[in-house]
């Protein structure tokens, strides 16, 4: 009588093919929880960070080194000069001109002025000079948080960032912060350092023309002086002074 016998090997591909979707699953699985959980620690990271410097003083910025470093390699040495005025020290003057010359909206937009970055955006497609629609908010969360390096990831986190300081500092903070760090000269940061630096003058004092000197350099204060102003930038101070009295500054 023959004996019938049974392959044991003969459920093994489909033993296979299980096992493999069986990895593929984990694997997937494993990814997911991962992403997850940088996910979850990024918005923790940086929400923290925002909510920290609300209260403390950011000591340097990204643009602070590299600058620094620019300067060391010209042979000039490392050049950082920057001094912290409290909100309550700066000049009102220089805070009035900072909005007159930079973000008229300062007070009333939730961190981006939609009409000047559409103003902007229009004027760019046409190829004409513009220097863009930044407010004083993306300037801040640019300058504090990020890198200077222009791309499209730095553009997505500089939203992402204007939103958070927005949504969790007063605007007072927003515009201390900002007439603090923003670069004012060939290593000069701050309102304290350029007024020491232009004016051989405290940041506390300023006069509405010296005041809006120093902002209308900004969109090249590499370039410009305040000392020497050119045709345009004592134009452009002439144009601050005149309009100072219409804004207001955070109390």
């Amino acid at each position: 009588m023959a004996i019938k016998r049974t392959n044991s090997n003969s459920s093994s591909p489909r033993k296979k093919t299980n096992t493999r979707k069986s990895t593929s699953r984990n694997w997937i699985q494993i990814t997911k929880k991962w992403t997850i959980r940088i996910v979850l620690g990024f918005f923790a990271v940086t929400i923290f960070w925002v909510l920290a410097l609300r209260f403390i003083n950011p000591p340097v910025t990204f643009l602070m080194i590299k600058r620094g470093f620019e300067w060391k390699a010209a042979g000039k040495g490392f050049k950082i000069e920057k001094e912290w005025l409290n909100y309550e020290e700066l000049s009102t003057n220089l805070k009035k001109a900072a909005i007159a010359g930079e973000d008229a909206h300062f007070m009333t937009h939730n961190g981006f002025d939609t009409k000047a970055i559409m103003e902007a955006f229009e004027k760019n497609k046409d190829g004409k000079p513009l220097r863009g629609g930044s407010t004083i908010s993306q300037q801040t969360a640019k300058n504090v948080f990020l890198w200077p390096q222009r791309s499209w990831v730095r553009k997505g986190l500089e939203t992402y960032f204007t939103f958070l300081i927005e949504l969790f500092w007063p605007k007072k903070r927003i515009l201390e912060v900002y007439l603090n760090v923003i670069e004012m000269g060939q290593g000069v940061y701050g309102a304290e350092a350029a007024a020491q630096y232009y004016f051989d003058k405290s940041g506390k004092s300023l006069t509405k023309k010296e005041a809006a000197l120093i902002i209308a350099i900004l969109p090249n204060p590499r370039k410009w002086d305040a000392r020497r102003p050119s045709r345009y930038v004592n134009t452009r101070a002439n144009s601050i002074v005149r309009y100072l009295n219409h804004y207001t500054v955070p109390e």
